[in-house]
């Protein structure tokens, strides 16, 4: 065989193995996962990363996504336990966690989740009433996870949480719930008026009987101040008349005292003595006792006029 021809053969045998063993290179990105099979038999599984299989034993059997998926199924019909026939959709939320038992444990995972679900929701429905299905939707969730996710746990996937998307009861019961909202809202409405009418009437009455006590204690005030008020005066006056007094007391003793110093006689006592009886004379007293002095001071007073008068009609005659 001719040399040359052997050359050619040998490079593209190396060609074809090289080729080979490149194709047999595996590279898994990453959030997924490349489940093998050598001979038919599950071998191994592929995470994020390089990998190598032996050709023409190993085979890819299934590339599984790690991220979580969702699962958004139809409306679904259901009977409460009072008889009531409605319609009800749910989005499931789950993740693969062990790539094995998802490739060989259930043929049509995503079909069986559904029906899973589907007859799940079927039994927790039938033991509710519509009322409580209507308000119980967070335990409605809680317990078909819990169902679901111990359900599904041998095929290796695991149920993060259930949403119930839609509760649709039949027309009849939407139009009598519409009926008995309208109904609760009127009341309410009824009941918010009373109630701001009684809170107004009441504001009302506590300010007319605010306005009352706040005039009554003004008026006390009043009669306070004016009291007050004029009992200054009285005392100003008390005050001003005892200042009266006091001047005049204090007047007539330093009269008193200026006659003392001056040495007066006994006539010019006597004199004074008169004046004072002439003052008391003027009064409307029915009876006047007159001291015996003042009685000769007026004898000596009446000789003196005449002796006066005598004195100038001597005057008149010489002249």
């Amino acid at each position: 065989m001719d040399p040359t021809v052997v050359i050619v053969i040998i490079a593209v045998l190396i060609l074809i193995v090289i080729a080979i063993l490149i194709s047999n290179i595996r590279i898994v990105p990453q959030a997924q996962a490349y489940v093998v099979e050598r001979l038919g038999r599950y071998h191994k599984t592929l995470h994020t990363g390089v990998s190598f299989t032996v050709p023409f034993t190993d085979k890819i059997r299934a590339k599984i996504s790690l991220m979580e998926k969702i699962a958004d199924f139809a409306p679904q019909d259901v009977i409460t336990k009072d008889n009531v026939k409605m319609r009800i959709d749910t989005v499931v939320f789950y993740q693969i966690t062990d790539c094995k038992l998802y490739t060989y444990g259930v043929e049509h995972p995503k079909v069986a989740i559904e029906n899973l679900t589907a007859t799940t929701l079927r039994n927790i429905i039938g033991e509710l009433e519509l009322d409580n299905t209507l308000t119980s939707r967070d335990l409605i969730n809680t317990r078909m996870r819990t169902t679901l996710d111990e359900a599904t746990d041998p095929w290796g996937i695991k149920v993060n949480r259930v949403e119930l998307k839609n509760i649709i009861p039949p027309k009849e019961i939407q139009d009598a719930m519409e009926k008995q909202m309208k109904a609760e809202r009127e009341r309410r409405e009824k009941i918010l008026i009373a109630e701001g009418t009684k809170a107004s009437d009441i504001l009302t009455a506590e300010g007319k009987k605010q306005a009352l006590i706040l005039g009554a204690e003004a008026e006390k005030q009043k009669q306070i101040l004016l009291a007050e008020a004029e009992k200054e005066s009285k005392i100003r006056q008390s005050e001003g008349e005892a200042e009266a007094i006091l001047a005049i007391q204090k007047a007539t003793a330093e009269g008193i005292r200026l006659i003392n110093e001056a040495d007066p006689s006994k006539q010019f006592i006597a004199l004074k003595s008169l004046e004072a009886f002439e003052k008391a004379a003027d009064g409307k007293a029915t009876k006047i006792i007159i001291p015996s002095e003042i009685q000769s001071l007026a004898g000596l007073t009446a000789s003196l006029r005449e002796l006066a008068e005598g004195e100038g009609s001597k005057e008149s005659a010489e002249n």
